[in-house]
């Protein structure tokens, strides 16, 4: 396992709702905290691993034995307010970093490893991590939100990383986007609900 970088496709992939949880999905989630500490992150959603499951993780302290280490299954956002501009980045666009303009609180749904409901009222950073993950699960990402202006300026960056992509693809160290799209159909069919 391993993070994947813009543009893959997987990361435009709508993620799937989970209909359940077993010992390799568990495993799954450990591999992706030790991912997203390596990478230095705050948090990681699954079709950034390549899975195209609705879940994510979080830690706002980055580090393993700080802070506390979060898994939400199927989240849903609602209840967004007011508004609020802060730089972000994203582990699949590394080096990459923009002001995004997010609502400042949101109302999270979701449910946790051990099956139990969760139902949270976000702000400040714990607010702005769900909404950038809960945007990757959807096949957003935060450079779509950014202004005309800011696009503009990230858009040789990005372009640098579809170059990347297309001479790693090309020398197959990443598959062609047919065998991706049919692994993500394999394991749509293990663990998701399909629409």
């Amino acid at each position: 396992m391993k993070i994947v970088t813009y543009p893959h496709p997987t990361l435009r992939h709508v993620s799937k709702p989970i209909r359940r949880l077993d010992a390799e999905l568990r495993q799954h989630i450990q591999e992706m905290f030790d991912l997203m500490y390596a990478a230095k992150g705050i948090g990681l959603a699954a079709n950034q691993v390549d899975l195209p499951l609705r879940f994510f993780i979080c830690n706002l302290a980055g580090e393993r034995g700080q802070g506390e280490e979060l898994v939400f299954l199927n989240p849903v956002l609602s209840r967004h307010k007011g508004q609020s501009i802060r730089e972000e980045g994203c582990l699949s666009m590394p080096g990459l970093y923009a002001p995004v303009r997010r609502p400042e609180t949101v109302h999270l749904e979701a449910y946790g490893l051990d099956g139990s409901a969760i139902s949270l009222d976000l702000d400040e950073m714990m607010a702005r991590v769900v909404q950038h993950e809960v945007d990757h699960l959807d096949g957003v990402l935060f450079t779509d939100r950014l202004s005309d202006t800011v696009e503009m300026d990230v858009k040789p960056m990005l372009y640098e990383f579809e170059l990347d992509y297309e001479s790693r693809q090309h020398t197959g160290e990443i598959p062609d986007n047919g065998v991706i799209a049919a692994r993500l159909a394999e394991l749509e069919e293990q663990y998701a609900i399909l629409s």
